[in-house]
This record gives C-alpha cells, sequence and structure tokens, in this order.
C-alpha cells in the first residue's frame, strides 16, 4: 500500500512539473529582455522610416508654420522639405482642398514635425513616363 502512495505522489509531481513547465519558460524568456547593465534601458529595435500622411489639406498657418492633414497639425521646421508637383515649394504654396502627403516625426514633447511635405497629386517617375512612350512607333 505504502508503495502505490509513494508512486501515486511521485507521478502527481512529475505532473505537475509538467504543467509549469511552459509557464516558468515563458518568465525565463521575459527575463532576457533586461538591461545589461542596472540603469540602462534596453535597445529598441529601429522601425523603418518615419510614419507617412496623405490626404486633403484642412489648413494652413505659414505664421506658426504648421498645416492640417485630417486630424493631424504638423509642425514645419527648417529641415522640412517641401515640394509641389516634384519641384521645389514653400509653405505658402500650399492650397486648402489639394492632396497633401509626406511622413513626419513625432518629438519627445509631443509634435509632430513634418520630416517632407508634397503639395498636389503623385508625380510619376521617368521611367514609368519613358517606358510608356517606347512602345509606340
Amino acid at each position: 500500500m505504502t508503495k502505490n502512495t509513494s508512486k501515486i505522489a511521485v507521478l502527481s509531481l512529475f505532473a505537475a512539473a509538467l504543467v509549469a513547465m511552459p509557464a516558468l519558460s515563458r518568465a525565463e524568456g521575459s527575463s532576457t529582455n533586461a538591461p545589461a547593465v542596472p540603469g540602462q534601458t534596453p535597445a529598441q529595435p529601429k522601425k523603418h522610416g518615419n510614419p507617412p500622411f496623405h490626404g486633403n489639406l484642412s489648413a494652413v498657418d505659414t505664421k506658426a508654420m504648421t498645416l492640417t492633414v485630417g486630424t493631424l497639425t504638423l509642425q514645419v521646421t527648417p529641415d522640412t522639405k517641401i515640394t509641389k508637383d516634384g519641384k521645389s515649394a514653400t509653405l505658402a504654396d500650399g492650397v486648402v482642398g489639394e492632396q497633401v502627403s509626406g511622413a513626419y516625426k513625432k518629438t519627445d514633447d509631443g509634435k509632430l514635425n513634418a520630416t517632407s511635405v508634397h503639395f498636389g497629386a503623385k508625380v510619376e517617375k521617368k521611367n514609368a513616363e519613358t517606358s510608356g512612350a517606347g512602345g509606340s512607333r
């Protein structure tokens, strides 16, 4: 009888270990992301580029150097590259209601700084134009 009790106890412990194994392995996996040095933050993977925006231009404020597209209000900085129909432009060249697209970067204080702004419809690349023209004789 004592042999059966000890067998049941050993099998119960073995079953409990099998059930707890996935939880322990998940806990071990999360500790590998801990900083190597106390006080140091872990390195985060870099995101691919800046987030894009596109839509119709809702507002342009040349004094505050901002433009609004939908619900986004973007700050235009001296580093912002602005184009219109494929040519260099300024913020004042933007017309409310026209298509606008580009990319922005969120700053630490929560502002959205535009890195690039393109007023007007998307300009086709030269390769697409020349390949279409080359087919006609």
